[in-house]
């Protein structure tokens, strides 16, 4: 019998506690092993119950959460988990968390999950959190300047290339791995990344911030244009459609595929059909099967297809769902794709 995975739960709201204590204690897998009101407390706990996972606070005394993430990761490196507030604040510090090598941030109940809605979550994401991979960070030093933006530019043709990119957990780095490598002329890219509304602007910025590309958040109706890059919002689904020798993108509602919204499946589907032998896609690490039967609606299509590989993804869950699908013609290092992805999508 498989032991369940231990959990410390940090957070200094004793009811949030006693929230997450009781939606973690219906699941026989997970085992709360403790819980601590402050990084003070939490420190000495992981000493001595020796948890799997963390869920994180990042508002609390004493030592704030992003402080305490950074020490933790370079000191005593574990899987974590952060609970966050869906606020404007709040999304700016997931994107730090995610930098300071959080495995993945989720709202806390009453933001943008019910508890019941928490529970399922939850329990997915900490089964998840406790398989990654997880590597000492270092302190971040300055990485020069700013990459020079290419300029979007109208192919005029119906044969347009474009770039789809999905990913989950762990993905936020991977993202930020393959942006920063695209040259600037990459043609028209879409991007899914399972996360919140509102999350998803802070992290559209944060893309652009350091890619060549031009990166948005999707609003619906854009034109996909060499140089542009369009993240899908949380909450909603993104998809590709063509309009005459135009691939424009529009936003849509329904419920949750693979338990997600946005889900790569469906934006890779919309690729598939709207693009064909036109486009390259791309899964990368995360957890489930989400992108999987897209990433194989593609290839049957003509796509060129790649999927991250197992040694360099932090969960391989999405990748190894479509390699077993037969979906990806190529499986790469994370450092290998942006080249690949790019030489395939420039191709004549």
């Amino acid at each position: 019998m498989t032991a369940p995975i231990r959990v410390l739960v940090v957070d200094d709201s004793a009811l949030v506690r006693q929230v997450l204590v009781e939606v973690l204690g219906r699941d026989p897998g997970l085992l709360v092993v403790g819980t601590a009101p402050d990084p003070y407390v939490a420190r000495e706990m992981i000493v001595t119950h020796r948890p799997d996972v963390l869920t994180l606070d990042l508002e609390m005394p004493r030592m704030d959460g992003l402080s305490f993430l950074a020490k933790l990761m370079q000191h005593h490196p574990l899987p974590v988990v952060v609970i966050s507030s869906l606020t404007p604040r709040g999304s700016e510090e997931a994107m730090r968390a995610y930098e300071l090598g959080a495995v993945e941030v989720l709202c806390k109940p009453g933001s943008a999950y019910s508890v019941a809605e928490l529970a399922g979550v939850l329990g997915r994401t900490l089964r998840a959190a406790a398989a990654a991979r997880i590597q000492p960070r270092i302190a971040a030093t300055p990485t020069g300047a700013a990459p020079v933006k290419g300029v979007p530019r109208l192919l005029g043709r119906t044969t347009a290339r474009m770039l789809a990119l999905g990913a989950s957990t762990g993905g936020t780095e991977a993202l930020h791995a393959v942006m920063a490598r695209l040259p600037g002329d990459t043609p028209g890219t879409v991007i899914v990344q399972h996360m919140p509304p509102l999350f998803t602007a802070s992290f559209a910025k944060r893309l652009d911030g350091i890619s060549a590309m031009t990166v948005a958040e999707a609003r619906g109706g854009e034109e996909l244009l060499p140089g542009l890059a369009f993240l899908a919002p949380g909450g909603h689904h993104l998809v590709v459609e063509r309009s005459g020798a135009k691939y424009v993108l529009a936003l849509r509602g329904g419920p949750q595929v693979q338990f997600q919204k946005p889900a790569v499946d469906v934006t890779f589907r919309s690729v598939a059909q709207a693009a064909g032998a036109n486009a390259v896609g791309v899964v990368l690490t995360g957890m489930g099967r989400d992108g999987a039967e897209g990433l194989l609606a593609m290839r049957r299509t003509g796509a060129h297809t790649i999927a991250q590989d197992e040694a360099t993804c932090v969960v391989y869950g999405m990748p190894k769902a479509a390699v077993e699908l037969g979906a990806a013609v190529e499986v790469l290092p994370l450092e290998a794709i942006a080249a690949h992805a790019a030489r395939r999508a420039l191709a004549p």
